[in-house]
């Protein structure tokens, strides 16, 4: 498989690269280094480029994309451009508000993927996470089934080609998926997806009804303080997967790509490191390692005795209790 051009069909009739290039910025790292990473994994091959209102880089990708058009290295058309729309925006009326700020951030008349971002919503404003006096969250009172409408028209209306969920659980999706008159599908459901939390049931449930899972985090969970303890394993530095990189001489990234790519999952890769962007490009036609019975060898070792495990379980704990509490619903 040559994964600079490997496509799957999405449920609308469109296609997406099945590997990506993911563009949330650590908070350690500048914003202004997005254009040059956007760059770089465009010169190295990536054509789907993912990002998202809430990371506050889409100025940057934007320009980056446009850089890239002016000098004839792509044309519009070859690049797959995935937004999200953020808690905040989910009311409604909204939703077509909050797009049309990303495609003038993005200096673009389209994107080709927007997605709600969380199954979640927060009080509306400038605020990203709005907080009271005690520092707690404001949540906000909204149908996800009204969101979803809302969305519907963005596509009617020419602002997306697409439009998909982000961080649902099953029964959320089917809360969309059996809505009256529903119109479009979710072409796609983006969630943390890497060896330490391999979404294996999820992944059924979403092939089972013509959903492409799309993998964020794929190299590991995002390391936020606030989030994640600091004593946490990495996964790119697990020693099952450092022995099968090495085994077949490879990087441990490019191993942990692989595997997803070969379960059939659209997958994110992440890096501002010029040599990690190329790197994680360079997929092969091998297949995965697997044990006696096919199965892939990192489907088969326990890693969810893991902290990172047990935090991204905890998160969507915490969403899908929230998110059911608000529809009657335990």
């Amino acid at each position: 498989m040559n994964s600079k051009y490997q496509h799957v069909g999405l449920n609308d009739g469109h296609a997406i690269p099945q590997l990506g290039f993911g563009t949330y910025v650590p908070q350690e790292i500048p914003r202004s280094n997005v254009i040059e990473a956007t760059k770089i994994a465009i010169d190295a091959g990536f054509r789907h480029i993912d990002t998202a209102y809430l990371y506050e880089v889409e100025e940057e990708v934007g320009q980056a994309i446009r850089s890239k058009i002016e000098e004839g290295t792509v044309k519009r058309e070859d690049i797959f451009l995935t937004s999200k729309l953020w808690c905040t925006f989910n009311r409604p009326e909204l939703v077509r508000p909050c797009l049309e700020r990303s495609l003038k951030k993005l200096q673009l008349d389209y994107v080709d993927l927007y997605l709600i971002h969380f199954p979640t919503s927060l009080k509306p404003g400038e605020e990203g996470f709005p907080k009271d006096e005690h520092g707690k969250l404001i949540f906000d009172t909204v149908d996800l089934c009204d969101t979803w409408e809302a969305m519907e028209k963005c596509k009617d209306a020419g602002l997306t080609k697409s439009i998909g969920v982000s961080n649902f659980n099953r029964r959320q999706l089917e809360r969309i998926l059996n809505k009256t008159g529903l119109k479009y599908k979710p072409v796609c459901n983006q969630v943390e997806c890497h060896p330490y939390l391999n979404q294996s049931k999820l992944l059924d449930f979403c092939k089972s009804k013509d959903i492409v899972l799309v993998a964020h985090s794929a190299l590991g969970t995002q390391r936020e303080k606030q989030w994640v303890d600091p004593n946490a394993p990495f996964l790119l530095k697990d020693p099952v997967l450092g022995a099968v990189a090495k085994k077949h001489n490879r990087s441990p990234a490019q191993i942990a790509l692989r595997y997803q790519l070969q379960r059939g999952v659209v997958t994110l890769a992440q890096s501002f490191i010029e040599k990690e962007i190329k790197e994680n490009i360079q997929q092969e036609d091998d297949l995965f390692p697997t044990d006696e019975h096919g199965k892939p060898i990192l489907d088969t070792v326990d890693f969810f005795a893991t902290w990172e495990f047990h935090l991204a379980f905890l998160l969507m704990h915490v969403f899908t209790s929230t998110c059911s509490a608000r529809h009657g619903k335990v």
